[in-house]
C-alpha cells in the first residue's frame, strides 16, 4: 500500500484547507497524524472503512472532518478555523484493521506541511 498526502500550504488563522491522500492498495481503516520538530507523531483523526465511524482529537474536534471515498481510493481532511497551533506535517495513515482509532497503523505517506500564520 502507498499513500500519497498533498494539498498543504499557507493559510491565514481562521482560513480553511483540505488535504487529500490517494491510496494505491487495498486500505481498511485510515487517519491522519500531525506532527512538529520536536514532538511526536499526534494523532488528528480515522475513518473505518465504510466511513460510519469517525474520531477526532479533542484539539480539532468540531472544526476537522475526515471522510473518505472507496471508489475514488482517495481520503480527505478538511480543516476549518485553522490556528497557528495547527502548523505542522500532516500524514495520512492506513491500517490492516476496520476501525477509526488512534492506533496502530501500518502504512504511511509523505506528509505535507501546513503552516497557519496569526
Amino acid at each position: 500500500v502507498q499513500l500519497q498526502a498533498s494539498g498543504g500550504g499557507l493559510v491565514q488563522a481562521g482560513g480553511s484547507l483540505r488535504l487529500s491522500c490517494a491510496a494505491f492498495g487495498r486500505t481498511f481503516g485510515m487517519g491522519w497524524f500531525r506532527q512538529v520538530p520536536g514532538k511526536e507523531r499526534e494523532f488528528v483523526g480515522g475513518i473505518s472503512y465504510g466511513g460510519r465511524t469517525t474520531s477526532y482529537s479533542d484539539s480539532v474536534k468540531g472544526r476537522f472532518t475526515i471522510s473518505r471515498d472507496n471508489a475514488r481510493d482517495t481520503l480527505w481532511l478538511q480543516m476549518n478555523s485553522l490556528k497557528p497551533e495547527d502548523t505542522a506535517v500532516y500524514y495520512c495513515a492506513a491500517r490492516n484493521g476496520l476501525g477509526s482509532g488512534p492506533g496502530p497503523f501500518d502504512y504511511w505517506g509523505q506528509g505535507t506541511q501546513v503552516t497557519v500564520s496569526s
